[in-house]
């Protein structure tokens, strides 16, 4: 079980796109052709896919492939860091674990026993923006999967005895993955510099005051709140038909009473107005640079050019900041970028990593040079179409698994309006143009739109030293 802590981790694989061998010469404008085919052959590849809404509001989406022996199940639940508030931060990522240690039918450890003896295996992840659990297992435990999932649903035990056990699991994964990690503490500190309003203020994994305090009553109230059918959506992928697994969604899970709506998001981050920097000083072996800029919500329409152009910055070894970062000035030894739009505007992010001994000042100097020329100039016809290809043949690969198709869906069924909107994807990538790119640089990559985040390394005396002092 895990919490994403890197906003850059699932960028590019569920944007969407069709792989096409665009030449290097490739026209400013997009071919209506390329758009066609790539609306023709998703939507064949959508056919079967099944939708049903239970009376208790619980969405469930099927996508049935009778040549693949196993299944998928993917719960999404609308819950992250962006419902949780100064007290209670964390707790969406607290019952991704609660969810695993008992209910009523299944006891403490029942839930891996059951799914593991049955041949299956599963794992949670908790964003800013939702808490899903994934199962994997073969077509003969079906059934087995749906009592356990509606053990858990209707019955999770919130005893006291496991909260506090659990309590001290995420305390001390927050030590491991933030306290003790130098690219998760300087992200946490970016990333709450940057959104002074909005809820994205929040680190996933909670603050260390909030997880020492959670009480019994806020647990209660924020499962009853937020666990509700009404605010899940189920996806089922594999050796499946819609008929069976509406079934047995309707025999295990429609039972389980709908709740009033979670309260709406209604904060917005205000324009941002001047760059916001952070520094951290820090046993470290060497610094990093970290830029994350103001962007898009997912379903945005500038999404997928702003897509492209990370991938064109730093999207592999031909990107541009990898050529003149790390192979020219050898200043760095790795840059990424990444992109992972949620339900309300996020952050498009530029990390890299230096070597012991590098120059962060330098670094951001030669990183800003050719952000300025982006900007001014926009990217290459060649650009633009090794970062589409590089999309688009991600998109493909991962519909070719059931895991992948389980995940593409419910994010395009949760963030994007509907999951029809997934086979769409393909057209609008092949729809972006140079001058689209071009206009995302220049909206999104200016100095007081960003916060700046640079890591210095301490010597471990002086670590001491200044924690003593303290």
């Amino acid at each position: 079980m895990h919490h994403m802590r890197w906003p850059w981790l699932s960028s590019l694989l569920l944007s969407g796109a069709l792989l096409v061998a665009t030449p290097a010469c490739a026209q400013t404008r997009p071919s209506r052709k390329g758009v066609e085919k790539a609306q023709t052959l998703a939507a064949r590849l959508g056919a079967g896919i099944e939708e049903r809404t239970l009376a208790n509001g619980l969405r469930v989406v099927v996508w049935p492939d009778p040549d693949n022996a196993s299944v998928v199940l993917y719960n999404w639940f609308r819950v992250g860091s962006r419902n949780e508030a100064p007290g209670i931060t964390g707790l969406s990522h607290f019952f991704e674990h609660m969810m695993f240690n008992g209910a009523k039918k299944y006891g403490p450890g029942e839930f891996d026993r059951v799914m593991e003896a049955a041949g299956g295996s599963n794992n949670a992840t908790t964003s800013e923006d939702v808490t899903v659990y994934m199962d994997w297992f073969p077509r003969s435990a079906l059934e087995t999967i749906f009592e356990l999932e509606a053990d858990r649903l209707q019955h999770l035990a919130i005893d006291p005895k496991v909260v506090e056990s659990e309590r001290g699991v995420v305390y001390s994964e927050r030590r491991s993955s933030v306290d003790n990690d130098n690219a998760g503490l300087l992200a946490e500190q970016v990333q709450s510099a940057a959104f002074t309003a909005h809820p994205y203020h929040f680190p996933t994994i909670g603050w260390p005051s909030d997880i020492e305090a959670w009480r019994q009553e806020d647990l209660e109230r924020f499962f009853r709140t937020y666990y509700a059918p009404n605010n899940a959506t189920l996806v089922v992928t594999g050796a499946v038909t819609p008929a069976e697994v509406f079934a047995l969604a309707e025999r295990h899970l429609a039972g389980i009473p709908a709740q009033p709506p979670p309260p709406e998001v209604r904060t917005r981050e205000p324009e941002q107005r001047g760059e916001r920097r952070v520094t951290v000083r820090k046993e470290a072996q060497a610094p990093l640079l970290q830029v994350a800029y103001h962007a898009f919500a997912a379903k945005d329409a500038e999404a997928p050019a702003l897509e492209l152009l990370l991938g064109v910055l730093a999207g592999g070894d031909a990107s541009r900041l990898h050529r003149r970062l790390v192979e020219e000035e050898r200043v760095a030894i790795h840059v990424d970028a990444s992109f992972r739009g949620g339900f309300d505007p996020s952050l498009a992010w530029l990390q890299v990593d230096l070597p012991p001994g590098g120059d962060p000042v330098r670094a951001e100097a030669l990183l800003d040079a050719e952000l300025a020329k982006v900007v001014r100039e926009g990217v290459t016809d060649a650009e633009l179409a090794r970062a589409r290809n590089v999309a688009l043949a991600d998109f493909w690969r991962q519909l070719e698994t059931n895991n992948g198709r389980a995940r593409a869906l419910g994010t395009y069924a949760v963030f994007h309006g509907g999951w029809r909107q997934l086979f769409d994807a393909p057209a609008r990538l092949e729809a972006v143009t140079r001058e689209a790119v071009q206009k995302v640089a220049v909206k999104v990559l200016r100095r007081s739109n960003r916060t700046v985040g640079v890591l210095v390394p301490e010597e471990a005396q002086q670590t001491r030293s200044t924690e003593a002092a303290r």
